[in-house]
């Protein structure tokens, strides 16, 4: 993370520029608010983002997140702009540790987070949609990666796109720009439920409710496990996992799951 848990341990009491935050039962809204420009990421939201991330990350009453936008559209990418020119623009928080790579901030957040898509996804809005652990997309909504159309590649999008689908699909929506319908984007696994756009509130709100059933550590050990034994010889996947196994036993949650389940009852998660 390229925030220090004590440089996160509240969000800004101002609030963020770019972002609007809520948490609510365990779950952390985070919001793209920039609809003007149709939430197109700058070095300044980035940063914002970043922060908001390793808040999330890092802060134990945070179970689940949820990545959503104001507007019409949920993101369109890296503003171009910004990138031709720079940006002055006072930061409203820390200059992060390093650069912003969002990809490497999803995965580890280590929490279960949902992206709610309203409207199109372009360019380097994938990144936040391929690493969310699930994406209720509008039936309306389309995705898209024109960056060949600029004389760019979107190589981050293509490495997080290879993890959810065959290589030579990655690489067609990379080289042909193609537009894809949600239903399209439902089969290829970079969308997990779709529904009209009135409904997506319920949608995951569904969803939320049905993973706060379940032990937040527990998920929390999964998610984290699944990022690095990814880094690990295949000869050393089984021994990993296997002590993070006995660690996860060790936890308050696991004692009182396995507790709730002998005496027939429903278990009380702390998270911890």
């Amino acid at each position: 993370m390229l925030y220090t848990p004590d440089q996160t341990a509240q969000l800004p009491a101002e609030g963020f520029r770019y972002l609007l935050t809520s948490l609510n039962d365990h779950v952390l809204t985070i919001t793209l608010n920039r609809p003007e420009k149709k939430n197109a990421l700058n070095p300044p939201m980035l940063a914002e983002l970043a922060f908001a991330l390793a808040y999330a990350h890092h802060a134990s009453d945070v179970w689940l997140v949820v990545l959503a936008a104001a507007g019409d559209t949920f993101c369109t990418g890296m503003d171009l702009k910004s990138l031709l020119v720079g940006d002055d623009e006072t930061a409203s928080i820390p200059e992060p540790a390093g650069p912003v790579r969002l990809g490497e901030l999803m995965a580890g957040l280590h929490k279960p987070s949902i992206a709610r898509v309203q409207g199109p996804v372009y360019a380097g809005g994938f990144l936040l949609v391929a690493t969310s652990t699930y994406v209720v997309a509008a039936e309306s909504a389309t995705f898209s990666l024109p960056e060949v159309k600029r004389g760019l590649f979107p190589f981050q999008v293509l490495a997080v796109l290879l993890n959810i689908m065959p290589a030579r699909t990655a690489l067609d929506l990379c080289l042909r720009a193609k537009t894809l319908q949600a239903s399209e984007a439902l089969m290829l696994g970079l969308v997990t439920d779709i529904a009209p756009v009135d409904a997506l509130h319920d949608v995951v709100n569904g969803l939320l409710n049905e993973l706060k059933q379940f032990s937040p550590i527990a998920m929390q050990f999964g998610l984290r496990a699944y990022q690095q034994q990814k880094d690990l010889p295949p000869s050393e996947q089984q021994a990993f996992l296997h002590n993070q196994f006995t660690q996860l036993q060790q936890t308050h949650d696991a004692k009182e799951g396995m507790a709730a389940f002998l005496e027939k009852r429903q278990p009380k998660w702390s998270g911890s």
